[in-house]
């Protein structure tokens, strides 16, 4: 019944604060075919599959990044001493073939303007727009194979809403904006579809229910009626698109039936967005066959405490719930799902085991249930994140229990790399990649690695970079004299022990370009 409230994490000092406008219905992005893990073309679905253009089963294996429905109005992380790309590339590698986007309406705004961007690590975010920047992370999500789902997370910056409309951003926005958005990224393959409002509820007690119902007949509050609204109307503009749909809480839209004083009569109410029970009577009805996908959210402990983690026969209590809430929708072939969230900071052992056997559920291979697990971040207060506090460090402990379920982009390595030449003692080699470049500028990231048997205390590497001034570093302490670089190791990292790499972070801004090759001259662990 209860859902979290997201608690965000304070930004550093060095973020700076960006601007800029745009209308949504503006510039287009370039198609971009994605291949293998998700498919080639737009998907659609039959039974309770997701099929790509060719009619190959499609398993999204995803995550949330979330952000751009805070008062920043754009990704959180930005203001890390990791670039955008960085983030995307790491997200592949680890198997995370589709990225879910949270927004609010807020962001679309002519005027909004995208805060909390370090200009010295992603200064090509400077200046756009939260549409541009989220032009720009489609864009390079699109050649690294993976898909990309919009979801209309809040009405406004301020918090979620029980129905899908306020005072100040009624129905006819939320419509409007999702058919713009729908028309900005006309075909454009990676955006694959619309999760159409974030997480609808439960308000108020029965008999005097005032948040969202399922299947009651009141247009004010059934959130089926209002998604078969949004839905059409998104697929009169762009008929391609998925329409992900989430549950409520309660089919009723009230709390409970506590107004009565019989708890026998208490309404079975679930997670936010997480209770479809009533979508196999009440189905949402799309005027394009083979575009619905039913979205449930799923939470462990450290969201809420439910009666259910409590009773004497977890976990094997819970198929039986899933079952009820949403699964028997996959069971019995009336739709596929997409989990659209669920996490855990995995503090408590119950958790843990919430988690193994909510992933053995939704089963193996490509015919198991999709689902983008919540979230990237690091700064959920209630779940935590996929990486640590520097965006870059993985959580392994939630990545093993997830990796055995993950279907890799086709692409989803690093993205292009500069030719490195050369050798060098010692038992460190390095890995150069160019990461970025803009007009009187590039961004690139030097990877050193411990080949060797013994832990590198300190280590130390020199390279030439020709053609290129380097005006600012992380990760590690380097000095330049004319083409030669040194770099050595991090204060907070001194020791590389063997099979260990680290990542060095490089910026570059004035009149340079961008080297086409990076030699080697030494590398030496010592």
């Amino acid at each position: 019944m209860k859902r979290r409230h997201k608690a965000f994490g304070a930004l550093v000092a060095a973020v700076v604060a960006v601007s800029g406008m745009v209308t949504v219905g503006t510039a287009q992005v370039p198609a971009v075919a994605a291949a293998g893990g998700t498919g080639t073309g737009y998907l659609h679905t039959s039974g309770n599959k997701i099929l790509d253009s060719t009619n190959a089963t499609v398993r999204l294996t995803g995550i949330n990044w979330f952000g751009m429905e805070t008062d920043n109005k754009t990704f959180h992380g930005l203001w890390a001493n990791v670039t955008w790309r960085q983030q995307l590339d790491h997200m592949a590698q680890l198997g995370y073939n589709t990225l879910r986007v949270p927004f609010s309406n807020d962001a679309l705004k002519p005027d909004a303007r995208a805060t909390g961007i370090n200009d010295n690590t992603n200064p090509d975010l400077v200046g756009l727009s939260p549409l541009q920047i989220l032009d720009k992370v489609i864009g390079y999500a699109g050649q690294k194979g993976m898909r990309v789902i919009l979801d209309r997370h809040r009405p406004t910056s301020a918090g979620q809403s029980a129905l899908w409309y306020t005072a100040g951003v009624p129905e006819t926005t939320w419509i409007n904006d999702w058919k713009a958005l729908a028309q900005r990224y006309a075909g454009n393959t990676t955006v694959i579809g619309a999760d159409l409002h974030n997480e609808p509820h439960a308000e108020g007690t029965n008999p005097a229910a005032t948040g969202s119902c399922w299947g009651c007949g009141d247009t004010a509050r059934d959130w089926r009626l209002a998604a078969e609204r949004a839905g059409n109307a998104i697929l009169s503009v762009q008929p391609n698109w998925l329409i992900f749909v989430e549950g409520v809480s309660c089919p009723s839209g009230g709390l409970s039936n506590v107004w009565d004083g019989d708890p026998s009569n208490d309404e079975d109410c679930g997670w936010w967005g997480g209770n479809l029970s009533k979508a196999g009577q009440f189905p949402v009805r799309l005027s394009v066959p083979g575009r619905l996908v039913y979205s449930p959210h799923e939470y462990a402990t450290s969201v809420y405490n439910q009666p259910w983690f409590s009773a004497p026969n977890y976990p094997a209590n819970m198929p039986g719930i899933w079952d009820k809430y949403w699964g028997y929708l996959y069971k019995q072939n009336i739709a596929p799902l997409m989990m659209g969230e669920f996490g855990t900071t995995l503090a408590n052992p119950v958790d843990k085991v919430w988690l193994e056997n909510l992933m053995a559920y939704t089963g193996t291979g490509v015919n198991g249930i999709s689902f983008t697990y919540w979230s990237w971040n690091p700064n959920s207060g209630d779940t935590g994140g996929i990486v640590g506090d520097d965006w870059t460090t993985v959580n392994q402990a939630k990545q093993s229990i997830l990796q055995p379920y993950l279907i890799p982009p086709v692409g989803g390595g690093p993205g292009p790399t500069t030719t490195t030449t050369g050798g060098g003692s010692g038992g460190c080699k390095t890995a150069w990649k160019l990461d970025n470049s803009w007009q009187g500028g590039f961004q690139g990231s030097l990877t050193v690695t411990n080949t060797g048997t013994n832990a590198a205390t300190p280590w130390m590497v020199t390279f030439t970079l020709p053609g290129a001034t380097i005006s600012n570093g992380w990760n590690g302490t380097f000095t330049q004299s004319g083409t030669t670089v040194t770099v050595t190791a991090p204060s907070h990292s001194p020791t590389l022990a063997p099979g260990a790499s680290v990542s060095l972070g490089f910026t570059a801004n004035g009149p340079t370009t961008a080297p086409s090759t990076v030699t080697l001259n030494q590398s030496a662990c010592s």
